[in-house]
């Protein structure tokens, strides 16, 4: 029953902070961000906020301090929003989703590539040996 009010908080949580940082912030430091998960500590009081940005290394550095520097706002943006009697300590991550996403793709596409000059080999290489290595019963006269 707790982890459903959880869940249930932190779903209502991410939603919130979607829709106002959809709005955007007065903060030109702030890129285009993705809430991509909220959790919320068992005793309610604290969300952890994981969000990814798109853009360059510098654009997500600028993009989380502009959200450190708006939490006190969007704290109380979810305070007015939800109906609970403590609003949680909002802590923003960034996730590492897109990185490791990035990473996976270019290793997929390494595995690829060395498939295709395996496959390149493969189709002019001739056997070692003869062609048909095994002894047949009418071979043995």
């Amino acid at each position: 029953m707790a982890g459903e009010r959880q869940a249930r908080l932190a779903d209502r949580i991410r939603v919130i902070l979607a829709e106002r940082l959809e709005k955007g912030l007065r903060d030109p430091r702030l890129g285009f961000v993705t809430i991509t998960d909220v959790r919320v500590s068992g005793d309610l009081q604290h969300a952890s906020v994981f969000y990814t940005v798109l853009g360059t290394e510098e654009e997500r550095v600028a993009s989380g301090a502009a959200l450190t520097s708006a939490t006190g706002m969007l704290r109380s943006e979810v305070g007015r929003q939800l109906s609970t009697r403590l609003v949680p300590t909002l802590e923003f991550i960034p996730d590492a989703l897109p990185e490791n996403a990035d990473h996976i793709g270019a290793l997929l596409r390494q595995a690829q590539e060395h498939d295709a000059q395996v496959a390149k080999l493969a189709s002019s290489a001739s056997h070692a040996g003869d062609a048909d290595p095994y002894v047949h019963a009418d071979d043995e006269d």
